[in-house]
């Protein structure tokens, strides 16, 4: 049986981006060559692609997913289509996520204040999902990915 890897898709040369395009990381296909490979992108499905940037508002020690042009909270779509992933693909040996993203940003994503000044950074959505369900697994980005 073959050890599986969540790896954010847009890594892996999918257009599924908020701007359509893609930050393929040849390396990080070629490495993982040997694993099942499970593409991840929460924000596609649910907004398409393209699509308007989304950011991490922190409000009263509360973090929140705000659309950038129309300030909609986006935060339990996105939680709930996290979610439907992990009960999907509930054990996996690997996981490497799109540093800074909202979503998949594992302790570089920028965190905002309510007047969208960036305060501190940490963790996507997805990334606080994550290292909660798959402990003990370790998190890692595409600049970092051979740590495992």
């Amino acid at each position: 049986m073959k050890k599986k890897v969540i790896i954010s898709a847009c890594l892996l040369g999918e257009f599924c981006r908020y701007d359509g395009k893609t930050k393929v990381e040849e390396e990080i296909v070629e490495y993982f060559r040997d694993y099942e490979i499970i593409p991840f992108c929460p924000e596609a499905p649910l907004f398409g692609t393209p699509r308007e940037r989304i950011n991490v508002v922190e409000i009263e020690a509360h973090k929140y997913i705000i659309t950038d042009e129309t300030n909609k909270d986006v935060t339990q779509l996105l939680y709930d289509e996290i979610q439907v992933f992990m009960q999907k693909y509930k054990e996996v040996d690997a996981i490497v996520l799109k540093s800074k993203s909202p979503s998949c940003g594992y302790k570089t994503t920028p965190i905002l204040d309510q007047n969208k000044q960036m305060i501190k950074f940490e963790n996507g959505i997805a990334a606080e999902l994550f290292e909660t369900h798959y402990k003990p697994l370790k998190i890692k980005d595409e600049l970092n990915f051979r740590d495992f």
